[in-house]
């Protein structure tokens, strides 16, 4: 199952904290697919492949209650979370970096926040896409709710979500330590 993060409605479309959204646009474009059937609190499709089904969904549950879509995920495709990728923003790392990791805490994530309490694990893969660089003084609900200023920032978002999903598709295909490998050479790629 991969899920994306981000808040249903369109005054959300395009900001920062809806890079989990941006990203399953493009699994969708990459699947020939489109999240078109509303079930468990999200938008989801199923995708089968010669060796396996995939999920993905895009939580409308808002971002702070991200936890109630995942865990009746969870339960409907009796799955255990280390079945689950989760991509989301990051403030905390720099615009255009893409981080995988096999599992964690949450963070200052809320919505992170909201599926390790659901699900009562943080034993699942995630995919984080930084946004951070919010400008002193900047009210932390104004930046992750803005949307990348048109130019630099914007592109720097635009290769990062393209990363994200050339990494969500290799976990789905190759598991976890491939994709955590492929992450961090791409990434270093891009920064070169």
């Amino acid at each position: 199952m991969i899920v994306g993060l981000g808040n249903p409605g369109r005054e959300y479309v395009h900001t920062r904290h809806n890079a989990g959204f941006e990203v399953m646009s493009l699994l969708e474009a990459h699947y020939g697919v489109t999240l078109g059937r509303k079930m468990l609190g999200g938008l989801l499709t199923e995708i089968w492949t010669e060796e396996r089904k995939i999920v993905l969904c895009a939580p409308q549950t808002f971002m702070n209650a991200s936890g109630e879509c995942v865990v009746r995920l969870l339960k409907w495709y009796h799955a255990e979370p280390d079945h689950l990728l989760v991509i989301y923003d990051d403030i905390d790392l720099p615009p255009g970096t893409v981080r995988m990791r096999r599992s964690g805490g949450p963070g200052t994530h809320n919505g992170m926040r909201s599926i390790v309490e659901c699900i009562d694990s943080q034993a699942f893969p995630r995919l984080r896409v930084g946004t951070g660089d919010r400008p002193a003084g900047e009210d932390l609900v104004s930046w992750v709710l803005g949307r990348p200023a048109a130019g630099e920032e914007q592109e720097c978002m635009e290769r990062a979500f393209a990363l994200a999903s050339v990494c969500a598709v290799d976990w789905a295909e190759n598991g976890i330590d491939h994709a955590m490998r492929l992450c961090a050479e791409k990434g270093k790629e891009d920064k070169q």
